[in-house]
Order: C-alpha cells, then structure tokens, then sequence
C-alpha cells in the first residue's frame, strides 16, 4: 500500500457514513479516492500526503493535518475555507486588532484574520483548481463512485457464464433432446418382455411382498426398504432378450450424443471409443434419473415402466442394485436443471483416466472447462445457502456413479457367462 492510499485509509475512519458523501462533494481532498488523488496532482491543488501526517498539525489552525493543499500542510477545513475565498473573491475586515487567534477552537471567529494566516503560511492562489476543471473532477468521482456500487451489485454474479460457456451449455443439451428418448418412442423391433410368472418365496424385496403371480413388466409399486433379494437364474433367462435390447437403445443413444459434441468429434477415434467404453453406463444413467419419479421410485419411459425389481429379474445382485437405487434417489432429490445434468454426463464422458486414453492433458483441459462452467450456472443459478455444497455434491456423485460403473462390469460379466447369448454385439463391444 503506497502512502497515499495509507492517509486516505486514515482519514476515512474519522468521518460517518453519513459525513463523507458531503465530505467528498464539496471538497477538494486528496484523500477522497485513488482516482480523484491522481486528478487532483496532475491539476496542482494538492500535493503528495506526508507520510507522517497524521501526527503533523494544520499549519494555519493547528487541527490535525490530512495532507499539503495549495503548497501548505493543512486540515480539510482550512483547505476549504482558502479555496471557497479565493476562487468567490471574498474579502473579510478584522473588527479588532488584526491579530485574533487562529486556533482550532476559534478559527470560525475572524475570517479576516484566518484569510491573512493562510497567506502567511505559503498557501498559493495559483494552485486552485477552476471551477471547470472541479466541476470535471466532481463528475470523474461521481462516475467511479457509480462504477463501484456496481461492481458490489455484481458480487452475487460472479458466478455468471461466459459467453464460451454459454456455448457448451447449448451444444450438450440440444445434443441431449436430440439423442435422449425419455418416451422410448423409437424403441421399436426389439424382442418382447415377458410376462413371467416369478415365485418370491415368500422374499421381502424392497421391503414389499409379492405375490407368487406378480408379473416383472406390471410391477409399479414404490420399493420401501434397502433389502433386495435375487432371482433364480430360470427368472434371468425369460428377462435377458428384453434387457439387452432395451440396453443396446440406450448405448446407442449415448453414442449419438457423443458425436454431437465438437470437441468428442475432435478426438482420435481410439480416445472416442475409449471414452465412450468407460463412460456410456454413467452417462446412460444419468440421462434415466430425468425420468425417475422419486414418490414412485420408478423410471417412467413413455408405455415402459420401470422399477428396480426388474433389475433383479435380470440377473442383478443386491450389492449392485440397492446402491444403484439410492444414487437415484439422491440424484433426484438435488432437483436439477437440464443444463446440470448435461455437464454432469460430459464431466463422465471426458475423463481422461479411461483405460486406453492417449490424450491425457487434452482431455484433462476439456474436462476442467467442464467442471468449471457447471461450478459457474450453479452459482448463477442456485441461491445460498442451499447451493452452497452443491457443486461438491455433484462431484461425489460421479465418483459414486464410476464405483457403480466398476460394479455394473462385473454383474455384466457374470450374467454372460451364465448365458453366452445374453449381450448384443455391442454389449459385449462395450464391456470387452
């Protein structure tokens, strides 16, 4: 901090908040800002402030002294009252002596004689400023005064996208309506989901118990618990055509979203499927979250309805599926924007720790740009406190998602060996 900004520092703390705005409209101190310091020397009405002033007095009265003014070290008010006289032509007569005191206490008494002290002392006419070039000076500090209560209104919007960001906003989500089917319209020509008969045994799945007779693909109740039992491997077998159709739709649909984004086109082709090897389930279950209906708990997709119960139909055990819903449920529970759930699938499709990614750094940049522009709509956005954490929770979900992923592998691998006819080509392109 130069001496300058410590005397101006110094002196504001003496005045109320209520004093300065006058303060600073009728005078012509040094200390009223950086800026106005600046205009003030080059117009020479005011010289640097001594470093020592705050313990230096006024050279007229003997007040406490906040800088040189007209050539003399003087207090604000002996600057004013010079200044005011002079540039007004004032003249003033001494009733008594000519030779009143000049104090603090009694400097109001004679003006004559305080005029006359200001003379004695050095203080030079020829360094007041004109009115014209005062009234510039005014209107310079008024403009930065208005300048910075704008910039305190923007506080809150510091947040605010740029406009690059703005552009990757877009890009994601028109390549998500575009490519995401939430109604499965297009899900046609795939084999049919049985009606099949599965006896519970008198198993609490979720809590709820079902019927011997309960068919999969009519099962719309809201799972309750955290307890979720296998099936038989006679039960995975009937579910497996339809799981695997219903999978490779969605796998496709990522895969389109993926070549949407310039910056995805870009990349080698080895990085692409890289990428799209490590991500296409986090991303696929990020795009179902958007139709998970938390009070059911079911995945409503046009004429499918889908629970957790079918999962296990397939073939899913519980240490996948009882976390699987809850990262759901919790997901859900955020109530995110569409724009939040886009950056979310980008931040998993780039990530540069894939097996087999060459461009590490370029990937790692693309990803960080990412983060940063979801950490930014989130701030501009969300209001606090609720959104204080959100971006850290967003975070923890992904991970959460790529232990989930991890876990899907392996399911997946299992449910191949007891059928080896259970994945699609592309499945098993995926999961190799």
């Amino acid at each position: 901090m130069n001496n300058q900004e410590v005397e101006s520092s110094s002196i504001r703390v003496d005045w109320s908040s209520a004093m300065l705005p006058v303060f600073e409209e009728d005078s012509n101190s040094s200390c009223g800002s950086l800026g106005t310091s600046t205009l003030s020397l080059k117009t020479g009405e005011s010289e640097d402030n001594d470093p020592d002033a705050e313990e230096k007095l006024c050279a007229v009265c003997g007040d406490k002294a906040n800088g040189y003014h007209f050539h003399v070290l003087t207090c604000e008010g002996c600057k004013g009252f010079f200044r005011r006289s002079m540039t007004k032509g004032l003249t003033f007569t001494c009733p008594f002596t000519r030779s009143c005191p000049v104090t603090k206490a009694k400097r109001r008494r004679c003006q004559s004689c305080r005029l006359q002290k200001c003379l004695e002392v050095g203080m030079r006419r020829d360094m007041i400023m004109s009115e014209d070039a005062l009234l510039a000076r005014r209107e310079l500090r008024m403009r930065k005064k208005q300048e910075r209560l704008q910039r305190i209104k923007k506080v809150p919007e510091e947040g605010s996208l740029t406009e690059d960001q703005k552009k990757l906003i877009s890009i994601l989500v028109d390549a998500h309506r575009k490519h995401f089917d939430s109604n499965f319209e297009d899900f046609v020509d795939y084999r049919i989901q049985p009606i099949a008969r599965v006896n519970w045994d008198n198993v609490e799945f979720l809590g709820s118990s079902f019927s011997p007779d309960c068919s999969p693909c009519s099962m719309d109740q809201s799972p309750t618990s955290q307890h979720i039992s296998d099936c038989s491997v006679g039960d995975t077998l009937k579910e497996l055509p339809h799981f695997a159709d219903l999978s490779t739709y969605m796998i496709q649909q990522v895969i389109k979203f993926a070549k949407e984004i310039p910056d995805f086109r870009a990349l080698p082709i080895d990085d692409q499927i890289s990428l799209l090897k490590g991500a296409t389930m986090e991303v696929c279950h990020m795009q179902f979250n958007t139709v998970f209906n938390l009070e059911t708990r079911i995945w409503e997709c046009g004429r499918l309805r889908l629970s957790i119960e079918h999962g296990a139909i397939t073939g899913f055990q519980r240490m996948y599926l009882e976390p699987l819903l809850k990262f759901h449920v919790t997901l859900r529970t955020l109530k995110l924007h569409e724009a939040e759930y886009v950056l979310m699938q980008a931040l998993a499709l780039f990530s540069p720790d894939r097996p087999g990614v060459m461009e590490h750094n370029h990937i790692d940049n693309l990803q960080e740009n990412m983060a940063m522009t979801l950490k930014c709509y989130i701030d501009h956005h969300h209001q606090l406190p609720g959104s204080r954490f959100l971006f850290a929770k967003l975070l923890s979900m992904l991970a959460e998602l790529r232990t989930l992923n991890e876990e899907n592998v392996k399911q997946m691998v299992h449910i191949q060996n007891v059928m080896e006819d259970a994945m699609t080509p592309l499945m098993k392109e995926l999961f190799s």
